[in-house]
């Protein structure tokens, strides 16, 4: 069985994480999303609810876990689940120029690969710091986040 992990923050998950993770979806037998929580950010969503973000939107692709990642190196996380693949999605060269150290260090450390997928054209721009500033000022982002996403966003504005 090739299983890959999707890792990433997903504060919050938006369409270009979902288009990517469906992708991987296709490519793998099995792909985890594991939402990682790194301790030098500053979230808007707590792990607990960016997990049932993830959940509820990606409960119905088949072949697709969500997954907390825990505390450590992505390669020890790789390791401990019989993960083949580490996928990235890309959006720019500046994407490829800050996932590449990583990936090659990934490889040293435990040999695993790492898969970039270009980013689907329509959501190039989509970070979710960008989702998260746009969204606080009131602009409209329903078309760029799953419902889940969208619903916490507009909650947490007490709109």
């Amino acid at each position: 069985m090739r299983r890959a992990v999707c890792p990433g923050s997903y504060d919050p998950l938006h369409n270009g994480h979902v288009e990517v993770i469906a992708r991987a979806a296709s490519l793998f037998d099995e792909v985890l999303v594991a939402v990682s929580t790194n301790y030098a950010k500053k979230y808007r969503f707590s792990g607990d609810e960016r997990l049932a973000m993830a959940r509820e939107t990606l409960g119905g692709l088949r072949g697709v876990s969500v997954v907390p990642m825990g505390e450590g190196l992505l390669a020890d996380f790789c390791r401990e689940h019989g993960v083949n693949a580490i996928v990235k999605g890309l959006r720019s060269v500046q994407d490829y120029q800050y996932e590449l150290p990583m990936a090659v260090m990934n490889r040293h450390l435990t040999g695993i690969e790492t898969v970039f997928l270009p980013a689907e054209s329509r959501y190039t721009h989509l970070s979710s710091s960008l989702i998260k500033e746009v969204s606080s000022l009131g602009g409209d982002i329903s078309e760029l986040v799953p419902r889940a996403a969208y619903r916490r966003l507009y909650q947490e504005q007490g709109a």
